[in-house]
Parts: structure tokens; C-alpha cells; sequence
């Protein structure tokens, strides 16, 4: 078996189901699950009619590229969200459909590291798990930069060392931020751009998140609008990851899309050829209508918003938190530990958060994510308001 598999941390999910491993909760109290980030809102009623209307596409093979529609469906929605010009962006060139961004990195990081020169991929942290794994399976070290209050939970890129850079190979982004919901910005991004070209590193942003915002006016900043605001419009060593998952409530559909450099994504493509991970034909057609429909994105908002108003009110006085920039994350400070908060409230109220440690790595003096838990108000408004309402009380009898 490949070494490096025991580098691999057990997922935090496993490591929560035996934090919560003979606590039995309150009979009385149904569960509320706040721990994993699934959607729950409805999936579109179109796209489930076009999956049903072509469901004869099961007797066709998938080609990896995938059908020409749904790249240059998704390459005008990219246009038209990101002010991205449309004769920069030629969808055969620069879109590439996968089956969603977890997919989608892991197999990336997979072909973009050359792993004999020690190399090193620079992520955030707290992180989404499959940045480190996906790291350590290609050979390479992952290098965590604490995202914390004092620098609004985005990293503090200024302080890494030109050593550093000068063995990152790949630089992952998470914006908005899981599981902080924190926005990078323009400038910053364009930074970046600067040291990936300094340094001769690759830029790989994960932007699921992009669609879940709370004001109409100021939608998150992508990496590919930020080439183009500096006049990049090849968009040399940046890729990003979109999905459908929470964008559209259809997590099950498994698709989204990496776009970027089409140098980067040409040999990536024939990485994919053998990766066997083509996206069925009747899922593609549905993505098409998905991807060029924007009221229910805007409904979407608009119930996460609902949720977030509701939740805050309650927890107001109680919970160190706040409004994230985007997302559909809390990233709560906890009044003691986290793994003790986590277990305590799911033994006496049957709500389920996950403990901020279990997304987080000790970087030598802290962990980013101690005494801190992710709230995902995925669940139904009137579940969000009686699980702010349980906290509540939980920690106001402590």
C-alpha cells in the first residue's frame, strides 16, 4: 500500500461520532444536526425534470471533456458573475466540468505536484480536510497559515518567508472561507498573483461557497476577476472550483467545474482520461439549466438570510460570533473547550456541532480552531431557531 496513507488523519466526521460514542441525549429532544455542511433547501423542481426527462442517457458512455453546451453554459456564467470578458474565456480551453469540487481538488493536486523536489502546498487553516489529504497522497508537505480574529480569519500571507514560497508548488484558497465565511479580496488575490509569478507556484481557489452572500451589492471577489482587474486575462497559474452543491441545493448531483489556465488544464484533462471520473450525460444536461438560472441562487440567499437574522438574534449575548462574510457557516468561540462544548451540548440538548479542532492543525504555539465550533445552518428556519434556542440555554445554565 502507498506510505503515505498513514499520514492521513481519520475524518473529522469519525472523530465527532466517537466524541459523541455513549452519550445518550435527551429522549425528549429530537436531534439537530449543525455538524455537517449538507444543504437541505429544496433542489430546483427543473433540474429534477430534466434528469427525469433524460434518464435514456444512462445507455451512453460520458466523454471526460463532457458535452460542449454545458462548458459554454458554464463559461457564460462565469462571464456574467465574475466581469470577466467573454473573449477572454473560451470554454473548449478554459472550463473543464467535474463531478464537484471534492473531486475535483483532490484529483488536481494529484497531477499539478512534482513530488521529488520536497514540495510544499500553502493552505489555509481551519480547512476542508481534503487539502491536507489530498497533499500528503501526492507527495508533498502541507503548510497551514492560521486563519484568526485578529486578521478577520484570512490568511496572513505577509508573513510567510521567501523560503516557503519558494517550495509551495501550489497555493490552495478557500473563498468565502469553510469555515470562517471569510471574503479575500481583490487586492490581496492580485498579491498573490505577484508571488505565484515571483515564485513560480500554481493558485488553486475553492469558491464553492461564492453564491451563499447577504449583500446583493458586494458578491465575493473571484481569483479569475482578480486576474482580470490586473489585466491577466490568460489567467497564468490560477485555477478555481466551482460546484452546484450549495450554490443550487444539489449536492447529490456531484457537479461543478475547475477553470482557469488552459496550459494548467490541458495536461490536467489527460490526467482525468484515466482518472475515470467522466460526469453521466443526464447530469450534465440538468447542470446546463442550473448553471444558467439565477432566481433560485437569489430564493437560496434569501432563506440562508432568514436563518442567519433568526440565529444571531438568539444567540446574541450568548456565543462569541457573528454575521460571516459569506457562507452558510457560525464559527462560534466556545466559553471552554470545544470538544468538551461539542460533547456536553449533545448530551443534554441533541444538538450536534462539530468541535473547530477537528478542522484545524497545531501550527507549533496555537490551533486556530480551538475553542471554536462550525455551526452549518443547512437545516430547515424553524430547526436553525430551536437549535439557537437550545444552545441558548445550554450555556446560559453553565
Amino acid at each position: 500500500m502507498n506510505p503515505n496513507l498513514e499520514s492521513l488523519q481519520t475524518y473529522p466526521f469519525e472523530k465527532l461520532n466517537a466524541l459523541k460514542s455513549g452519550v445518550t441525549p435527551p429522549a425528549t429532544l429530537s436531534h439537530i444536526a449543525l455538524s455537517i455542511g449538507e444543504p437541505k433547501h429544496s433542489a430546483p423542481e427543473f433540474v429534477k425534470r430534466i434528469l427525469s426527462e433524460n434518464m435514456a442517457k444512462l445507455s451512453n458512455y460520458p466523454t471526460t471533456k463532457g458535452i460542449p453546451e454545458l462548458s459554454i453554459a458554464i463559461g457564460n456564467w462565469l462571464s456574467a458573475r465574475f466581469n470577466i470578458p467573454a473573449a477572454s474565456l473560451d470554454p473548449s480551453r478554459h472550463v473543464i466540468p467535474v463531478n464537484g469540487t471534492r473531486e475535483a481538488i483532490f484529483s488536481f493536486v494529484q497531477a499539478a505536484i512534482n513530488n521529488v523536489d520536497n514540495p510544499l502546498i500553502v493552505c489555509p487553516n481551519p480547512f476542508y480536510q481534503i487539502y491536507e489529504g489530498a497533499a500528503y497522497l501526492a507527495g508533498a508537505e502541507p503548510h497551514f497559515l492560521s486563519c484568526t480574529a485578529e486578521n478577520n480569519f484570512i490568511p496572513d500571507f505577509e508573513s510567510v518567508s521567501d523560503d516557503i514560497w519558494k517550495r509551495c508548488q501550489l497555493l490552495i484558497l478557500c473563498s468565502p472561507g469553510n469555515p470562517t465565511g471569510a471574503v479575500i479580496s481583490s487586492e490581496i488575490l492580485q498579491n498573490l498573483i505577484k508571488l505565484a509569478d515571483k515564485f513560480e507556484f500554481v493558485i488553486a481557489s475553492d469558491e464553492c461557497y461564492s453564491e451563499i452572500y447577504f449583500d446583493e451589492s458586494r458578491p465575493p471577489t473571484g481569483l479569475l476577476q482578480a486576474c482580470v482587474e490586473m489585466g491577466r486575462n490568460d489567467f497564468k497559474r490560477c485555477v478555481v472550483f466551482h460546484s452546484l452543491s450549495k450554490r443550487s441545493n444539489l449536492p447529490g448531483l456531484r457537479s461543478g467545474f475547475i477553470a482557469g489556465d488552459a496550459d494548467i488544464l490541458k495536461p490536467y484533462l489527460l490526467y482525468r482520461t484515466y482518472h475515470g471520473c467522466a460526469m453521466p450525460i443526464q447530469h450534465q444536461l440538468a447542470s446546463i439549466a442550473a448553471w444558467e438560472d439565477e432566481q433560485h441562487v437569489l430564493d437560496n440567499r434569501n432563506l440562508y438570510r432568514l436563518k442567519f437574522d433568526a440565529v444571531l438574534s438568539t444567540l446574541d449575548g450568548c456565543l462569541e460570533t457573528g454575521m460571516p462574510d459569506a457562507s452558510f457557516y457560525l464559527w462560534a468561540k466556545t466559553p471552554f473547550s470545544d470538544l468538551d462544548f461539542t460533547q456536553q451540548l449533545f448530551a443534554s440538548q441533541n444538538v450536534t456541532v462539530l468541535p473547530g479542532r477537528f478542522i484545524s492543525r497545531d501550527t507549533g504555539s496555537t490551533n486556530p480552531g480551538r475553542d471554536r465550533v462550525r455551526m452549518a445552518l443547512v437545516a430547515p428556519l424553524q430547526e436553525c431557531v430551536d437549535a439557537a434556542q437550545r444552545i441558548k440555554s445550554f450555556v446560559d445554565a453553565l
